[in-house]
């Protein structure tokens, strides 16, 4: 069983692919490969308050994903292009052991992000998603760039570089129940997060991605068209 690392109420929350794309998973993470883009069109994992411990200090052993039948995107691909290795799962969500730390960087987790955006405001959005892990116990994430026609490429491969990125999260921890959604073009931004917080449903409309679907109706309904900021700790 792939999943050793999701719970089974994470496990009814994975996205559904489009574009062809190419289920993976790994023990933490599960994702849906793009071969014409070379990257994920969404990855998903779960993060939970007990994992966000720091005990695996980040090692950066990028590699190709062999999980991948048509294989990945490689180091070279990125190599003097100016564009980051960008995490779509950050290796800071899997310091908890060292499987999880070591899947996080292989090259189907990556995107070419400009170095300003990964190192700033996609890096915030990040670590306010762990922050929401503690207070909410565990979280749901879904992300990844959005693959749009006639992006230009890097490398050899042609990995497509995606003008914006999204995060979608799910609080489904009764007592509150709630969702919110990202998306951010990848250039340096000083924009407040709460200014870019969107409804699940208009990253749904922009991604062509059904998030949730395995939500009940009216509760999916419910989570994906409101967004309440109140909810979510933005200090």
């Amino acid at each position: 069983l792939p999943f050793i690392g999701f719970s089974q109420s994470a496990i009814d929350f994975l996205p559904t692919t489009t574009n062809n794309g190419e289920l993976v998973h790994h023990t933490y993470y599960s994702l849906s490969y793009s071969e014409q883009n070379e990257q994920a069109e969404w990855v998903f994992y779960e993060i939970k308050k007990e994992r966000i411990l720091g005990l695996v200090s980040r090692k950066n052993n990028f590699r190709s994903d062999n999980s991948v039948s048509t294989n990945s995107a490689t180091l070279s691909d990125y190599k003097g292009s100016g564009y980051d290795r960008g995490h779509l799962a950050p290796a800071a969500d899997f310091s908890f052991n060292t499987t999880a730390m070591s899947e996080s960087f292989y090259m189907s987790n990556m995107s070419p992000q400009k170095p300003s955006f990964n190192r700033g405001i996609w890096k915030k959005l990040e670590s306010k998603v762990r922050d929401w892990a503690i207070d909410n116990n565990k979280i749901c994430i879904v992300t990844a760039g959005i693959l749009d026609e006639g992006m230009n490429t890097i490398g050899s491969n042609s990995v497509s570089i995606p003008n914006y990125y999204y995060k979608v999260i799910l609080d489904y921890t009764e007592p509150e129940l709630k969702a919110i959604g990202f998306i951010l073009p990848n250039k340096k931004s000083k924009a407040l997060l709460q200014s870019l917080a969107i409804s699940v449903d208009s990253v749904e409309i922009r991604t062509g991605i059904d998030f949730f679907y395995n939500l009940p109706d009216d509760k999916e309904n419910e989570l994906e068209s409101i967004i309440d900021l109140s909810k979510w700790n933005w200090k």
